[in-house]
Order: C-alpha cells, then structure tokens, then sequence
C-alpha cells in the first residue's frame, strides 16, 4: 500500500547545468577553459557558437509533449523545457540516497523513435550502496486534463539477484507536501511487493492529504514486465487511471486533483535488503509523457497525437499557458 512522501521539495540545480543553463538562455558563448575557441589554422582564435535550447514550437493548444531527446541532464534544453533530476536529502524510501547519476537518455530499440530516458537505481544493501533517481517537471502548471506516458516496468533487475522492493512510479503531485489543497494521483509499480504485500503489485492512489495520510486506492496484482501506456485523466470532478486503454480506478470527491501539479517519474527502494548481496541495478524507462489541458482524451487520440509529433520530427512541444 502506498505510503505519504513527505520529502524537502526544494528545487536543486545542477552545479554544472545551471550555468551552462543561464548562458545558454543569455545567448553568451565559450570556448575551452578560457572562453574562446581554439585557434583556427590561420592561427586566429575564432569565438564558438552559441547554443541555445530548441525554442517551442508550435502545436495543438494546451499541449505538452516531450519524448526526451537529450543528450543528459545537463543538457541545456532538458532544464528550459522545464525538466530537473532530483538529488540530496529526503524520502520516500532510503533517505538522502538520491542522485543525477543514474538518469540518462540512450537509444533504445524497443521505444517510439528509438530513444528514452532511463531512470537507474541501484543498491547493495546499505544505505551508504544505495542510489535511487527521480525526475521531475518544474513550474508547476498542470491540473485537469489528460496525462499520458509510455513506460517500461521491469520485474527483474539488470544486474544482480532479484528480491529488492523497488517501486517504480509515474505521478503528478503538489509541489508542497503541506500545501491546504495537497494534490497527489501515483502510479506505484512494485514488482517484488513491499509494505508487508506481496507482489507484483501495481497500486494506484489518489490523495487528499500526507500528513496525515488520507487517500483511496486499489491494487492490480499482476506482472506487468515491458511497456505499458499509463493514463490520468482529471476531468469533471473525477480521476480515472487506465492502463493500456483498460481503465483500473476511477476517484471522485475530495481525492481529485485541486491545485497545479508537476509530473515526477521515480525508482526507489522501500528498505534495505543486506541479505541478496551483491549490488543490483533496476531499470526503468520512460519512451515520452504527454498532457492535454481540461480534457478527457482516449488512449487510440493520445497514440494517433503523439505518432503524428514523431512523424514530424518534433521531439517537444508546450502550448500551455503561461502561468
């Protein structure tokens, strides 16, 4: 059963991202070290070009797409498409274990458009072995509508013994666990179980409060090992969570979503299991995440929108308003 996540919610840049960052958006540009390029065969030293973050395009009105083409974390655009990797102290699960080493953007066979962003964590049994990974939206701009993300649940590690009670989740939340009007909608995927379950488990939970806990759940105890579309819709005083376009729970009442929410992408361990040994590694992996302010979309018009933005070329759009 999912547990609160109470957490500090401070936003942490990277040290060498958040530079990078401020000149990339003040057009500014540097060469090695010393901030020009190196000389060119005429022995004259040439300025480098400025990069800038990709601008965003245009598209279907209240619309975010991205399917995270990024060359890693300290990618310039990841941070101005309003993207950041999570580090530093805190819960869920083993505390102040996370960290920006374990997400990455490599190419991938089995997705959409052959890349993804791979959330990696890892743990030998202590506290001290272990490294979970989150990423989350920034800005705060998302309430009702539709969110959608293709991702990758794994039953087994890729490396090391299995037993470890992961949990891997996809779930917009408040950026404030004490905020009056908390909002929370989890998908928590646990392949091993945890809290004294049995898995697989795959739970989601809508809540009205952390502290103290008070939310409605349901559990689907099944494997579910590959990828899956996962849904959210908020619409019309109501939450429903659909899985590959089979609806599993639905909300209503006071466990809805009442304020802007970011969406978080996150795999981490409930606890710390010495006795499987070795280090294991846990993958999980996200193909892209889609969102449609204030309506309810189905699943066959989130795929036929998104198959159009890869069709097109186009790896990121925000059309939503700016707050």
């Amino acid at each position: 059963m999912s547990k609160p996540r109470l957490r500090p919610r401070h936003r942490a840049w990277s040290v060498l991202a958040l530079p990078t960052l401020l000149c990339t958006l003040a057009g500014c540009s540097s060469g090695p070290a010393g901030g020009t390029a190196a000389p060119a065969a005429g022995g004259e030293a040439k300025a480098a070009p400025a990069t800038s973050a990709s601008p965003t395009p245009t598209g279907p009105p209240g619309t975010l797409f991205d399917s995270f083409h990024y060359s890693g974390p300290d990618d310039p655009a990841f941070q101005a498409h309003g993207w950041e990797v999570r580090d530093g102290a805190g819960g869920p699960g083993v505390k102040d274990t996370w960290t920006a080493a374990g997400a990455a953007f490599p190419s991938d066979t089995t997705a959409q458009g052959g890349r993804i962003m791979q959330l990696r964590s890892s743990t030998d049994g202590t506290a001290q072995g272990t490294k979970q990974v989150e990423v989350q939206s920034t800005g705060s701009r998302l309430l009702n509508g539709t969110y959608a993300a293709r991702i990758y649940l794994s039953d087994k590690p890729a490396s090391g013994r299995n037993g470890d009670h992961v949990v891997q989740t996809f779930f917009p939340i408040s950026p404030s666990d004490g905020s009056a009007n908390y909002s929370e909608l989890d998908y928590e995927y646990m392949p091993n179980g945890g809290w004294g379950s049995v898995g697989p488990q795959l739970d989601t939970t809508s809540w009205f409060k952390s502290d103290p806990p008070d939310r409605v759940t349901h559990a689907l105890k099944q494997h579910l090992e590959g990828w899956h579309l996962m849904m959210i819709t908020a619409v019309d005083g109501k939450v429903t969570y659909s899985l590959d376009g089979k609806d599993l729970f639905t909300s209503t009442g006071k466990y809805i979503a009442r304020e802007n929410v970011d969406v978080h992408f996150s795999n981490w361990f409930i606890d710390l299991l010495p006795s499987l040994g070795a280090t294991r590694t846990w993958d999980m992996k996200v193909n892209w995440f889609y969102y449609k302010a204030d309506q309810a979309v189905s699943k066959a018009d989130v795929q036929k929108t998104v198959d159009e933005f890869y069709a097109a070329g186009t790896d990121y759009v925000n059309t939503l308003p700016k707050s």
